[in-house]
């Protein structure tokens, strides 16, 4: 797909003008000498470059410079490279205020082409950093000048959009503080950014993929689960079981296409030996401002002890909700109050397919620890779970009179092409937004669902949809190639938006794995069962079997980005460029 997109813009050369480049004859000194320095051998979790605490550096103010590079890295137990922003990986928090407007110049060191994506902020097409679509990317040895006025404030976070350089280690926090108080009163705040990182290269782990789909599912069902399932549920239930996820070719253990066969979980760029501590002081609130920047991995968060209140999602206030643990999907934001007493707690954040954790302790001074909970019982998904309960439901060919306001305006809905793209249909499929997902049901903890995310606003737009367009994730796990509507975005046409209009997009997953769609420069207003506005957001997670139905208003001219947040998904097809046009 990053592929595509390049030769597009290569295609297209007098579409932008291209940004002063910089001499970059210093700057890839200073890359080599502490790429030479690195060679020995790294204390685990430290970088070449920051090696006195585990503190991730904060850049202030409205003119930044930020270089990209690459630095060795030992975060597993291996020597290994990584691509960094400054020298650090993550890369530096960048701290922006509401109103000002933003100068940042981009430089690229590395032997390939690079661009940085700001996530979730509302900003010019040319300033989004997607080869191919806003601009033309970043030269090695070039530059690239990022200019924008900041219209928002919250929890949000940059990227690399080129090469798969976003799981390499390109990616980093960003807080904007609001022109006026937000109400939400704290003491202290942390930023807590959650990541996956692998020694292999992320190049290398697609192509495994694309041989052997589930070559890192390390919980596959053996004769021992086969023998427990007869027993509880006799053997005509088990082998009917069987006989349908064969046919299928598939595994009820297939939660996550990458996880800790190869993966490590890092919080703010620490694994979980390393022991990374925010501070507070007795009495205070703090504000911990959770980012999932992971390649492919939805995070389970808890902090044993503590209640957390979500105050803000997605970079918007919603209304208060007391929680113990929440899944946060990649791309996601979300924050929390906690109110700690006078001794540690573990930040707990366990993968979704249950193989590994990110780990983190919330302390009153350094060097302490709380006890790491044991990772929850491997939870396997069943039909239910991937709209296959044919018992209950109905058709996906009714979805069009289904959904809520599908008879209204020009509904776009058309069937899916017979496609070797499409390994599966969800025939049953659920609208509840009060699941809190597989593996967390039932645990005792009172867990987040999207039905307890409520704005602290009304609708911003508050006109119904003029119409709607409908979209289905879909995938071919055994090929292991995904699309929308069961079209990779090489062979797909742009999707055109009209400049102004407000239209609802409704999301149904057909596959068996969850997808955190992201569209580009406008806001998702994600509706409630019934039709009404819910949640603002900037990404919209859809679990397997499950739809789900925002509105957008089309106020951002140009061309824009549309894709699944899993890097691998994305890169393999489910992709599609939106066009806003005057």
């Amino acid at each position: 797909m990053a592929g595509q997109l390049v030769a597009a813009a290569q295609a297209d050369q007098g579409a932008l003008p291209l940004n002063a480049p910089f001499d970059p004859a210093r700057r890839r000194f200073v890359t080599s000498t502490l790429a030479i320095a690195g060679a020995a051998a790294l204390p685990r979790g430290l970088f070449a470059q920051n090696v006195q605490a585990h503190a991730i550096p904060e850049l202030r103010g409205t003119n930044f410079v930020l270089d990209v590079g690459a630095l060795p890295v030992n975060l597993s137990g291996r020597r290994a490279w990584a691509k960094t922003v400054n020298g650090s990986l993550p890369a530096p928090t960048l701290r922006w205020r509401e109103g000002n407007t933003v100068s940042l110049r981009v430089n690229n060191s590395l032997h390939e082409m690079t661009s940085l994506h700001w996530h979730g902020i509302l900003l010019p097409a040319d300033m989004d950093g997607v080869p191919g679509l806003s601009f033309h990317g970043i030269a090695p040895g070039g530059s690239y000048l990022y200019r924008f006025p900041v219209q928002q404030a919250g929890t949000y976070w940059y990227h690399a959009h080129s090469s798969l350089q976003e799981a390499q280690g390109v990616y980093g926090a960003i807080v904007i503080d609001p022109r006026e108080p937000d109400g939400i009163a704290a003491d202290r705040e942390h930023v807590v950014l959650l990541s996956d990182w692998s020694d292999e290269d992320p190049h290398a782990i697609q192509r495994k993929l694309l041989i052997e789909s589930d070559i890192y599912n390390r919980h596959r069902r053996t004769v021992g689960d086969l023998l427990r399932d007869a027993r509880r549920d006799g053997w005509p239930a088990t082998r009917a079981d069987r006989a349908m996820w064969g046919r299928m070719r598939m595994s009820p253990t297939d939660l996550a296409d990458v996880g800790a066969a190869t993966y490590t979980y890092l919080v703010n760029g620490q694994a979980p030996d390393a022991n990374w501590t925010a501070l507070f002081a007795r009495g205070e609130r703090v504000r911990l401002r959770f980012i999932n920047g992971s390649a492919m991995t939805y995070f389970d968060v808890r902090i044993p002890g503590l209640k957390m209140i979500v105050v803000a999602a997605d970079g918007q206030r919603v209304h208060p909700v007391s929680v113990d643990e929440f899944r946060i999907a990649a791309a996601e934001t979300l924050d929390i109050i906690v109110e700690p007493q006078d001794h540690p707690y573990t930040i707990f954040a366990q993968a979704m397919d249950r193989g590994g954790y990110a780990r983190a302790t919330l302390a009153p001074r350094y060097g302490l620890s709380a006890p790491v909970p044991a990772l929850d019982p491997r939870p396997l998904l069943t039909m239910t779970d991937m709209g296959m309960d044919h018992g209950a439901g109905h058709d996906m060919s009714k979805m069009d009179h289904s959904m809520p306001g599908m008879a209204h305006g020009m509904a776009e809905s058309k069937p899916l092409p017979n496609s070797p793209w499409i390994d599966m249909r969800a025939t049953s499929v659920s609208k509840a937004q009060d699941d809190p997902g597989v593996g967390l049901r039932g645990n005792g903890r009172r867990v987040l669902t999207l039905s307890d995310l409520r704005s602290d606003f009304a609708d911003p737009d508050g006109r119904e949809p003029g119409r709607t367009l409908e979209l289905h994730l879909t995938g071919s796990m055994e090929r292991y190639a995904w699309g929308f509507d069961g079209v990779p975005f090489s062979e797909s046409q742009p999707i055109r938006f009209d400049y102004g209009e407000r239209l609802r997009i409704v999301l149904i997953n057909d596959t068996m794995m969850e997808h955190p769609i992201h569209l580009h420069g406008m806001w998702s207003d994600i509706e409630n069962e019934d039709g009404a506005f819910r949640v603002r957001r900037h990404t919209v997670t859809v679990p397997p079997g499950h739809s789900r139905s925002y509105r957008v208003r089309a106020d951002a001219l140009g061309r824009w980005a549309y894709h699944c947040h899993m890097l691998l998904h994305m890169e393999l097809g489910m992709f599609r460029e939106v066009r806003v046009d005057a």
